[in-house]
């Protein structure tokens, strides 16, 4: 048996026993009682009876043994020109000030505090601040509009807020500040305060005595110790988007988060203490949680921050311009990022120049990694390039190649195998598990590992409804696919992207990856509309390279065939049509389902997560043509 069989097996059969092992990794102030209390299902709790404080995990504790001098994070900032170093002790004094900072406007222990701020060393300080405080912070990504972020204020109730005067997205400045005033005044929670980074791009006007600038409130405190926390205390809320519209308040708890996430670095991503770990994503979603922000501090690594875009800022070899200046070991993106690297750079000229000796693997995840992009990263790169997968509900990788465990083959279009604690199963409509290579819901057995979402903020009741109901026993991942002979698990997309025609189940990404395959193809979405004769038919849509000049018919018609000849008449694929850009959220998503109730003639809401509106506007003639 090797490595990972049985690590898996133990994880499964005797999940105490594996993740009190694990937990030894952490320091706690007072050992937990228990490693998993299962005494009310199905809400379980990790490591009951046990104290820890997670910034003294991620900072004060490495300074302590002798690593205060290495650095603990690389602020790399293109579009303001901006680049340094924190060591371990510098940043753990920056923490212990703003703590002190927080506390002076009436923060403490359970409190919450909403984060609105861009990609700058702030946020990170921000963040483990109230970690220091045994405070919950919740993290609103800085492009939200102010509805949504007064949405999140209400449901977080936080005794302060801080933001900044404004972010820059590539060459433009953003300000912040208004959106945080109207956010406010739209709320009915009154927040008593709000810190303020001014920076030099704009000047925010305050509104005293509520608000205070940063520096102000850093100048007149005075650094404070980590609190202790129960280890089954909040760390932080994390907002996700639910069906009904209403944003769902993912739970993340300290006990468990910190062994988790410790435990990945080595085993999934295989680095350690010392190691430089960039994961080039925001810190207002899950990635920058786990990935930025905690992951990488509690383990002693160096974490990268940056503050650009994959292609812009300047051109498509930024990506490979931070790696080569920061030595950076492990490289994580998501899929959108390279493809967009690749439509502007289909050569990988940009890499020239570029020493990258020090990058040993490209880690993707958020989406789904079609293989053209998978085969084109792995040839420019001349490194692994591995796939993942897991949820903002999860907070680290459900399946993934265990590349510090035992590196594995890699099979193009799956994220391979689950990781221990994940007990994974793919069932049916009746909740029985599915044969090898028959598509279903992915689901989680109970209980999940560590680490994972406990609950929902203050709702308990919408946790077991939207996760735990539709089959007992099990969490709903809300993704559909299959799982092979070898056990590999192949995500198909959310299963409300699977369509229904003509009574047979077929997934989208199925056929989007027959098209995505194609030469002329940077990316592509099908979506499933309304059709009065078989229910449902797809229709794609797709994005040319950079360069390449195609006739729209042409071209369309081969993707049809190619679809035919790969996935079969059944798949009843007649439509693909070019279009100069596909409506994407600002992570990087694609809005399919803003796309399908279009082409249906729903009315639809738009989510302000949008990265450009006008590229919906665009499409809308095309998803939906006039009526003749």
């Amino acid at each position: 048996m090797g490595a990972y069989a049985a690590a898996y097996e133990r994880s499964i059969a005797d999940p105490t026993r594996f993740w009190g092992l694990a937990a030894r990794d952490v320091r706690w102030l007072v050992p937990p009682d228990r490693v998993l209390d299962d005494g009310a299902p199905p809400f379980y709790r990790w490591f009951t009876g046990g104290e820890l404080n997670t910034c003294d995990n991620a900072l004060d504790r490495h300074v302590d043994e002798g690593r205060g001098d290495q650095r603990a994070l690389i602020y790399d900032s293109p579009v303001t020109g901006t680049a340094r170093g924190y060591t371990y002790r510098e940043l753990r004094d920056l923490v212990a000030r703003f703590a002190g900072a927080l506390r002076a406007q009436g923060v403490d222990r359970g409190d919450r505090v909403v984060i609105y701020l861009p990609m700058i060393p702030e946020a990170v300080i921000a963040m483990l601040a109230c970690a220091r405080l045994g405070a919950v912070h919740s993290v609103v990504f800085g492009g939200f509009a102010a509805r949504e972020l007064a949405v999140r204020i209400d449901d977080a109730r936080p005794k302060a807020v801080v933001s900044a005067s404004c972010g820059i997205e590539g060459g433009r400045v953003v300000p912040y500040k208004p959106l945080l005033d109207e956010a406010l005044g739209l709320a009915k929670h009154k927040v008593e305060r709000c810190v303020i980074r001014q920076r030099e791009q704009l000047h925010a006007d305050l509104v005293r005595p509520r608000d205070v600038e940063w520096d102000e409130a850093v100048e007149a405190a005075r650094p404070v110790e980590c609190v202790p926390v129960a280890a089954t205390d909040p760390l932080y809320i994390l907002y996700t988007s639910g069906t009904t519209g209403r944003p769902k308040g993912v739970v993340r708890d300290n006990g468990g988060h910190a062994v988790a996430l410790r435990w990945s670095m080595e085993n999934v991503f295989g680095v350690g203490p010392g190691d430089v770990f960039w994961a080039a994503s925001d810190v207002g979603w899950v990635v920058g949680h786990s990935y930025i922000v905690y992951a990488p501090l509690l383990t002693g690594c160096t974490t990268v921050l940056y503050e650009g875009k994959p292609v812009g800022t300047p051109d498509a070899g930024a990506f490979w311009r931070v790696a080569a200046q920061h030595r950076v070991k492990v490289l994580f993106a998501a899929p959108t990022a390279i493809r967009a690297i690749k439509k502007e750079d289909p050569d990988g000229a940009l890499l020239a120049g570029h020493d990258l000796s020090a990058l040993d693997t490209l880690f993707l995840a958020g989406e789904r990694l079609d293989p053209d992009t998978y085969h084109w990263a792995s040839r420019v790169l001349d490194r692994p390039v591995i796939d993942h997968w897991w949820q903002t509900e999860t907070g680290w990788p459900i399946v993934a190649n265990l590349r510090g465990l035992e590196p594995m083959p890699i099979k193009p279009g799956s994220p391979s195998v689950p990781v221990p604690g994940y007990d994974v199963r793919v069932l049916g409509p009746d909740g029985a598990p599915v044969p090898p290579g028959t598509d279903g819901d992915i689901a989680i057995r109970l209980p999940l590992p560590p680490g994972t979402l406990p609950t929902l903020w203050q709702d308990d009741e919408r946790f077991v409804e939207s996760y735990l109901t539709r089959h007992p026993g099990h969490y709903l991942t809300g993704d559909g696919g299959h799982v092979d002979e070898d056990g590999y698990v192949w995500v198909m997309g959310r299963t409300d992207d699977v369509i229904n025609v003509a009574g047979h189940r077929l997934s989208t990404g199925t056929m989007e990856e027959v098209i995505a395959a194609h030469p002329a193809v940077a990316e592509c979405a099908v979506i499933g509309v309304e059709d009065p004769l078989k229910g449902q038919v797809p229709r794609g849509f797709v994005v040319l390279k950079s360069g390449v000049l195609a006739e729209p018919g042409e071209l369309g018609e081969e993707l049809v065939r190619m679809v035919r000849d790969q996935v079969g008449p059944v798949a009843a694929l007649k439509r693909v049509e070019v279009v100069a850009a596909l409506p994407k959220t600002r992570s990087g998503k694609i809005l399919r389902g803003v796309m399908r109730g279009i082409a249906d003639g729903k009315e639809v809401t738009v989510p302000s997560t949008i990265e450009d509106t006008a590229v919906l506007d665009e499409l809308r003639p095309v998803l939906r043509p006039p009526a003749p």
